[in-house]
């Protein structure tokens, strides 16, 4: 079987008449992702007491939530609606590359929301001085040129292979998922996966929870009103890190098991969580919590009405 062929999604095999509920209820919640992101998208670059480093990443937040359902959803609707499931080659490693490029932006990103609380509650009176717009415009440029080039390469070795299967137990594609439907050595790109999900996922997680456990120190010996001030800007992040942590955890875990040692019904249930939840969880979050972008985002509803 050679590269210029085709997969098949197996798992939109037999859904009869339930796939147009399914259909139904994903552009349903399709179209709610987009409204709410875009929504704090526009509040935080409308409104200029908004123009912070901490907004600014919630908003990254936001952009990178509709980059990675776009890559997701149109073709997961498509698959829904229509009697055949088939993808291309080709297009079945873009989806890859953009799906899998959301998620690790959105980890580095998280990362970089750590960074600034850390540097915020630790150096108070420097912060401006550290925390500068030249240098933010340059972490938020790698956060997503970084993990795009990563696993664009990633991409490009699996292009490579021979594949010898076309049959994907998957409702999106899944790299390692093709890697596995190869009949070639896969040692060359396990290897270098594994040096991208170091990269990508776990050094971002270590940061993370250093930063956090510093943040938690300091506060320790604090006095109350600043470590009440420090709870309210740290407690939601911490709260979409744990959410997106866990759908990270179960997508990797899931990836490792073989066909059928799982229910279906959970595999992909555990397998959407980390492209479907915190796109959806992170703008209502976050509305819910910073007043400022509570306040715009309802002006912004008026508006539009």
């Amino acid at each position: 079987m050679g590269n210029g062929t085709y997969f098949f999604f197996m798992l939109f095999e037999n859904l009869g008449c339930v796939k147009y509920v399914y259909f139904s209820l994903g552009f349903l919640f399709y179209c709610v992702v987009i409204y709410f992101n875009v929504l704090i998208i526009l509040a935080v670059f409308l409104e200029r007491t908004l123009h912070q480093p901490m907004y600014i990443l919630i908003s990254c937040l936001s952009i990178n939530s509709v980059y990675g359902t776009a890559g997701f959803f149109p073709r997961l609707l498509t698959d829904l609606l229509y009697d055949t499931h088939i993808i291309s080659f080709e297009a079945c490693l873009v989806q890859s590359v953009v799906i899998y490029s959301y998620a690790a932006s959105e980890l580095i990103i998280l990362m970089l929301m750590a960074f600034d609380r850390l540097v915020a509650i630790s150096k108070p009176l420097h912060y401006n001085n550290i925390i500068t717009k030249r240098f933010l415009t340059l972490l938020i440029v790698i956060s997503w040129l970084y993990p795009m080039i990563c696993v664009g390469c990633a991409g490009l070795l699996t292009a490579r292979l021979k594949m010898c299967g076309n049959k994907l137990f998957k409702v999106y594609c899944h790299n390692y998922e093709i890697v596995k439907l190869s009949c070639v050595n896969q040692n060359i790109i396990n290897i270098y996966g594994l040096i991208v999900t170091i990269t990508t996922v776990i050094f971002p997680l270590i940061f993370i929870l250093y930063s956090y456990v510093k943040i938690l120190i300091i506060c320790q010996r604090s006095s109350q009103d600043f470590r009440s001030k420090a709870y309210q800007t740290c407690i939601p992040h911490i709260a979409i890190l744990l959410n997106f942590s866990v759908a990270i955890f179960c997508e990797l875990t899931l990836s490792r098991f073989v066909n059928g040692e799982i229910p279906i019904e959970l595999a992909v249930i555990l397998s959407l969580e980390f492209i479907v939840i915190p796109p959806f969880v992170n703008p209502i979050v976050y509305g819910l919590n910073f007043p400022g972008i509570r306040k715009k985002a309802r002006y912004l509803i008026k508006a539009f009405k």
